[in-house]
C-alpha cells in the first residue's frame, strides 16, 4: 500500500472519529418552567390518592391509624425494607453456578484463505486453502461453578440478611417517632378545636373595649395615664391571644401533614374526656433497662452492623486463597469444513491472585479498626438507652403532676371566672376585670391542654424509649382505618390510655 494512500486512509478515519465525537458531545438541559409546572401538579395530584376520605371527626387512634397507612414518611421506609429484601433474594442468587448459553454469527466478504510452509524447508504450498464458511453459525450451553465465588457469594448472602434487619428496625424507629409525633400534635389540635373560637369571642369584646376606652380618653373623663394603662394591658392580651393561636394552629397543621391529609381539606378532631389520673404506666421500673436493650432499633441495628462486619473479615480471608472453577458445556457450529459440528467439553481451572495476600493486612486491620468503632457505638448507645429510660421515666412522673396541678389551677381559674361573671351582670365588676379573667381562663385551659399533651407525650416516649411497638403484631396497613383505629385503641387501653 503506498504512502499517499496509508494518509489518506488516516486522514479519512481522523474525520470519522471527530464526527462520532462531536455527535457524542452531550450539552446540560435545564428543566423548563413547563416541565417543572407539569411535575408539580402531577405530584401534587397524587399526595392523597386511594385514601379512604375523612367523613367523621378524627379521634386519637383514627389519627394514629391514618398516619400508620398514609404517611408518606412511612411509605417511604416501607419500600426501603422492601427493597433490601429484594437485594437479599439478589444476593442468594448469586451463590447458583452458572448457566450461560451464547450464540454467533460471523461473516466475511472473502474466505479465509491462506498458504503454508514448511518448517524444515521452507516450501510454501503452490495453492492457497481455508477451512471455514465465509458465513458462520455457531452456539454453546455451558454450565460453570467458582467454589471461591461461590464462598463470596454465601457471605454477602448473610451481610445482605443482616442490612434487610437493619431496615426492618429502621421503619420501627420511624413508625415510633410517627406516632408520638401524632400523640402530641393531636392533643395540641384537639385544644385547637376547643379554644380558638373562645380566643376570637374575647378578641372582639377586647377590639370594642379599645374603642370605648379611647372614646372616654378623648372626652376628657379619665386620668390620660389610667387610661392608657388600660388599653396597654388589653394589648398585652390581645398579644398573649395571638402567640396561643400561633402554637395551636401550628399543631393542626402538622397533624394533617401526619396523616397526609392535603392542605386546605377540613376535618375536624373528637374531644375526648381529659383525666390525669386514667393515664398510668403500667411496668415495672426494674426490668424497664433490659426490655429496652432487647427491643430498641438503634441497638439492634448497632449489633447487625457488628455482624456485617464480621463477615466483611471473612470476605478479606477468602479473597486470598486460590480459585478453582469446574465448567462443562455443548457446543455447536455450521461450518462445513468440521468433522464434527457439535462436541461437548469440559475441564477445571484454577487461579491464584497472589497480590491478594500482601493487601490482606491492609484490609483486615480496617475490618479490626470498624469493629472497635461498632464497640464503641454499643457502649454509646448502651449508656445513651439506660439515661433515656431513667429521664422518661421521671418526665413521665413529672408531666402528671405538672398536668394535675395545671387541671387544678383551671379548676379553680374557671369557678372564679364563673363568680366574677355573676357580679358583672349585677354591674359590680367592671369590663376590665371581667375580660382578664375570660383571658387567664382561657390561658389556663390551654396550659391545663399542653399539660395534658405533654403527659401523652411522656406516656407514649416510655413504650418508645423501651423499643415496645406502638401497633399490634396483628396490625397490617392492608386493613380499614376503622380496624386499624380499633386495633390501636386495644392496644393502649391495655396500657394504660383510657381514654385516647
Amino acid at each position: 500500500m503506498s504512502a499517499k494512500r496509508v494518509s489518506w486512509s488516516v486522514s479519512a478515519a481522523g474525520l470519522v472519529l471527530a464526527m462520532l465525537a462531536s455527535g457524542c458531545a452531550v450539552t446540560p438541559q435545564a428543566l423548563t418552567p413547563a416541565e417543572l409546572s407539569a411535575a408539580a401538579d402531577r405530584e401534587i395530584s397524587t399526595l392523597a390518592v386511594d385514601q379512604e376520605p375523612v367523613t367523621q371527626p378524627i379521634g386519637l387512634y383514627e389519627a394514629m391509624a391514618r398516619a400508620l397507612k398514609y404517611n408518606l414518611d412511612h411509605r417511604v421506609e416501607m419500600m426501603q425494607v422492601a427493597l433490601a429484601q429484594k437485594q437479599l433474594a439478589s444476593a442468594t442468587a448469586d451463590m447458583l453456578p452458572r448457566l450461560v448459553a451464547s450464540g454467533g454469527y460471523a461473516g466475511r466478504d472473502k474466505v479465509a484463505a491462506s498458504f503454508s510452509e514448511t518448517l524444515t524447508t521452507g516450501l510454501r504450498s503452490s495453492s492457497a486453502t481455508f477451512s471455514s464458511e465465509k458465513v458462520t453459525l455457531s452456539g454453546d450451553l455451558t454450565f460453570s461453578w467458582h467454589v471461591l465465588d461461590f464462598g463470596l457469594s454465601w457471605v454477602r448472602a448473610h451481610q445482605a440478611a443482616d442490612k434487610a434487619l437493619i431496615a426492618e428496625e429502621t421503619k420501627r424507629r420511624i413508625v415510633n417517632r410517627i406516632i408520638e409525633d401524632v400523640r402530641i400534635a393531636y392533643w395540641r389540635a384537639v385544644s385547637a378545636e376547643r379554644l380558638l373560637d373562645g380566643f376570637r369571642k374575647l378578641e372582639s369584646r377586647i377590639v370594642k373595649t379599645q374603642a370605648d376606652t379611647r372614646a372616654i380618653r378623648r372626652a376628657g373623663q379619665t386620668s390620660p395615664v389610667a387610661a392608657l394603662t388600660y388599653e396597654r394591658e388589653l394589648v398585652d392580651i390581645k398579644r398573649e391571644i395571638n402567640r396561643l393561636e400561633n402554637t395551636l394552629t401550628t399543631a393542626r397543621h402538622q397533624l394533617a401533614a401526619l396523616m397526609n391529609v392535603r392542605p386546605g381539606d377540613r376535618f375536624s378532631l373528637v374531644a375526648p374526656k381529659r383525666d390525669v389520673s386514667e393515664v398510668s404506666v403500667r411496668l415495672d421500673g426494674a426490668d424497664m433497662v433490659r426490655v429496652a436493650l432487647t427491643n430498641r432499633p438503634e441497638f439492634r441495628e448497632i449489633l447487625y452492623k457488628g455482624r456485617i462486619n464480621e463477615k466483611e473479615a471473612e470476605v478479606a480471608l477468602l479473597e486470598i486463597l486460590p480459585g478453582l472453577s469446574a465448567y462443562g458445556g455443548i457446543n455447536a457450529d455450521s461450518n462445513d469444513f468440521l468433522v464434527n459440528s457439535n462436541w461437548l467439553t469440559w475441564g477445571a481451572q484454577a487461579s491464584w491472585n497472589v497480590m491478594r495476600v500482601f493487601q490482606y493486612p491492609t484490609r483486615k486491620a480496617a475490618v479490626d479498626a470498624n469493629a472497635q468503632l461498632i464497640g464503641a457505638q454499643a457502649r454509646a448507645m448502651t449508656m445513651a438507652i439506660v439515661t433515656q429510660v431513667h429521664v422518661a421515666r421521671a418526665r413521665y412522673q413529672i408531666m402528671r403532676k405538672t398536668a394535675a396541678t395545671a387541671a387544678e389551677y383551671y379548676n379553680v381559674q374557671r369557678d372564679l371566672r364563673d363568680q366574677l361573671r355573676a357580679g358583672g351582670d349585677a354591674g359590680a365588676v367592671s369590663e376590665q376585670t371581667l375580660i382578664r379573667e375570660e383571658m387567664n381562663t382561657l390561658v389556663a385551659a390551654v396550659e391545663f391542654d399542653i399539660a395534658y399533651a405533654d403527659l401523652q407525650n411522656a406516656f407514649a416516649a416510655i413504650y418508645s424509649t423501651l423499643g415496645i411497638d406502638p401497633w399490634d403484631e396483628q396490625l397490617s396497613t392492608a386493613m380499614s382505618i376503622d380496624e386499624l383505629a380499633a386495633t390501636l385503641r386495644r392496644l393502649w387501653r391495655e396500657r394504660g390510655d383510657l381514654h385516647g
